[in-house]
């Protein structure tokens, strides 16, 4: 299950590379959201979610998007769910991944307003 789920894993990221800037739109509110949902199904670990979001960043998406779509890469897992369910529990691992998601979003958009601020 576990190489079906790494499969599956490196099948998404290989589906969206190159398409992220056409997603995006520019829109501080979607944006954000958009982010959240990509990074949720590609699924990474941390330090690769930095050369991603370096990528992402470099074909013109927003740092809000970017903000987002790393802190849901590296903390909601779709694919890893079936293997979550089974471990965890089904109410405990939708429950995690929700709040993950949720989170995400909300700490990418207080991230930004909070470096409009300082600067």
């Amino acid at each position: 299950m576990i190489l079906g789920v790494l499969l599956l894993i490196s099948l998404m990221n290989v589906a969206f590379q190159g398409e992220y800037s056409k997603i995006f739109t520019g829109n501080y509110f979607l944006d954000p959201f958009i982010g959240a949902i990509l990074g949720s199904f590609s699924f990474g670990i941390p330090i690769t979610s930095y050369v991603a979001g370096g990528e992402l960043l470099k074909e013109g998406v927003s740092l809000l998007a970017v903000t987002a779509f790393i802190l849901a890469w590296t903390t909601v897992g779709v694919a890893m769910l079936p293997i979550e369910i089974r471990a965890f529990g089904k109410k405990f691992a939708v429950l995690r991944n929700l709040l993950n998601f949720i989170s995400a979003i909300i700490i990418a958009v207080l991230t930004i307003a909070t470096l409009k601020i300082l600067s």
